[in-house]
């Protein structure tokens, strides 16, 4: 079973000042420890932990304390997070479970903060330093040292990024043509990708599993997710990706987990909603009339959009906030709408900055060009016959699952964040710094031929391509799920923004997106509330 140190470590500093002076804080902030009162539970349970004893469950209402306040993740069976069920237990040969990387502190995911201090802690020792994916290549390193596993695992400490190693397919209509990876992994028949661990929770918004979809793929016998076959294709494609991750990242000997621990875990996975509950500036984020945290996602509307239901000549996607059932005619335009109800206070007040946040989100235009999978023709993996060229949409024309954020239809988009820049490898064209990571060259190979031709990208990440084999798929991932972002930084696939202000800029920069400092600043606070 696994603990959870970083929870363990700004628990207790959060017991520790709450202790002192506890007569004059309790009068000068009575309302807002009131409203914190969950974080002793968490608190005591670090205490216990801390201590060398490990506790197998968490209550729900408990919350876990990150960078801009605080996330809850709520479970609709037995009260709470079991500790003890396969999710969390070792099924493979290396000492790994589920929960090495999805950790309830962190939004069911892992932050790079988490690692580190799980490095220093454990020397390295922690179950989640492994060189099967853990290390930034797992041949020609030296983990005999302390300072040799620091510079073998610096990806997963710094960024929390696990190396994804996959075969490049025989039938691929392109070439991979060269491989500069600064960690060794320099193989061109199989690629070594970095990658975030996705969140296991709220999972029943997804509509593909993976980054680059590969559980959801005909190409890797799953099933695509689609409007008429879900949700069981989800809980399958769940179950194969607990059998995989079970034989890769925990290196088990195909036995386990057994067809019944496969269910457990897809239902322990079904069954957790996370969000942020609390901010530091906000207090609870379900004060006043908003609807924050993880509790109203249990019974938020949601289905698979169907092809016909996104149309790009339309202003917006028929799809988004307020629709149940497609063509039901209640479309709005805004995707988000959990802060509704501070729209009227004072403008000052730091709860009108978030939901002044969520308005530009859910309303600032945004010209849309150069996004494969929106604005290319449809024989290039685009949406329409003959593409877009330039869309004018919002955050939502991409994030368009209604207060979730992820693409409701099951395609991958590439809007630049694997994209290196030419003339300055260490950052690509939206600003991101992607130094840290490998260049791969791909060129499409002629039919008749077999060889190289002209057309060719350099990309970070092949996405989809790797899984599917098709050119016009490379870079192309998924958007993940926008809630419970303040868990687990840093943020897109790659980890390449280290804050939620890098992730807007990368946006104004790449779209030409115009904002003041203040809808700058608006718009961190509303991502910061998820």
């Amino acid at each position: 079973m696994q603990t959870f140190p970083a929870q363990q470590s700004r628990l207790t500093r959060f017991l520790s000042l709450f202790s002192a002076r506890r007569s004059a804080f309790w009068r000068r902030h009575k309302g807002l420890l009131m409203s914190a009162a969950p974080f002793l539970v968490a608190a005591l349970m670090a205490v216990v932990a801390a201590s060398g004893q490990q506790f197998s469950f968490i209550p729900n209402g408990v919350f876990f304390p990150n960078a801009n306040g605080a996330s809850q993740t709520y479970s609709t069976t037995g009260g709470g997070i079991d500790l003890t069920g396969p999710f969390f237990q070792s099924l493979g040969t290396n000492g790994r479970s589920c929960g090495t990387c999805h950790q309830p502190s962190d939004g069911m995911s892992v932050s790079a903060a988490n690692v580190q201090q799980r490095f220093v802690l454990t020397r390295g020792k922690d179950p989640i330093f492994r060189a099967v994916d853990g290390s930034n290549c797992n041949h020609n390193i030296d983990v005999s040292t302390f300072a040799g596993m620091s510079a073998a695992y610096s990806l997963l400490r710094t960024r929390g990024l696990i190396r994804v190693a996959i075969a490049v397919s025989s039938n691929a209509d392109y070439r991979v043509v060269s491989v500069n990876n600064p960690y060794g992994c320099n193989e061109s028949d199989v690629i070594s990708m970095y990658r975030r661990p996705l969140p296991t929770t709220n999972l029943r918004f997804l509509s593909a599993v993976m980054f680059d979809g590969r559980e959801s793929s005909t190409a890797t016998g799953t099933t695509k997710i689609l409007y008429s076959n879900y949700p069981t294709s989800l809980l399958n494609d769940l179950a194969h990706q607990s059998s995989d991750a079970t034989t890769g990242h925990a290196q088990g000997d195909g036995t386990r987990p057994t067809p019944e621990e496969q269910q457990q875990i897809v239902n322990f996975e079904m069954a957790l909603f996370t969000a942020q509950a609390f901010g530091f500036r906000t207090a609870r984020l379900d004060a006043q009339g908003a609807s924050g945290g993880p509790v109203p996602l249990v019974n938020q509307p949601f289905f698979i959009s169907s092809y016909s239901s996104v149309n790009f000549l339309l202003p917006q996607f028929e799809q988004p906030g307020g629709l149940v059932i497609p063509g039901d005619g209640q479309f709005t335009p805004a995707i988000f709408n959990p802060f509704d109800a501070w729209t009227g206070l004072p403008s000052m007040h730091p709860r009108a900055a978030v939901a002044r946040g969520q308005a530009i989100f859910n309303s600032k235009p945004i010209n849309i060009t150069g996004v494969a999978g929106i604005n290319d023709d449809v024989s290039a993996g685009g949406l329409l016959a003959g593409g877009i060229p330039s869309l004018q949409g919002t955050c939502g024309t991409c994030h368009d699952t209604p207060n979730m954020g992820n693409h409701s239809f099951p395609t991958p988009l590439d809007i630049g964040t694997s994209d290196p820049n030419p003339s300055n490898p260490s950052a690509n064209l939206g600003g991101l710094d992607v130094g840290y990571l490998p260049t791969i060259t791909v060129c499409k190979t002629d039919p008749g031929t077999g060889l190289p031709t002209s057309t060719c990208k350099t990309t970070t990440d092949l996405g989809q391509a790797l899984i599917d084999g098709k050119f016009d798929h490379v870079g192309k991932i998924k958007g993940p799920i926008l809630r419970g972002l303040s868990a687990r930084a840093p943020y897109f696939h790659n980890g390449s923004a280290a804050t939620l202000l890098d992730a807007v800029h990368f946006y104004e920069v790449r779209f030409g997106l115009v904002l003041t400092p203040q809808e700058e600043s608006d718009l961190v606070a509303f991502l910061s509330a998820l």
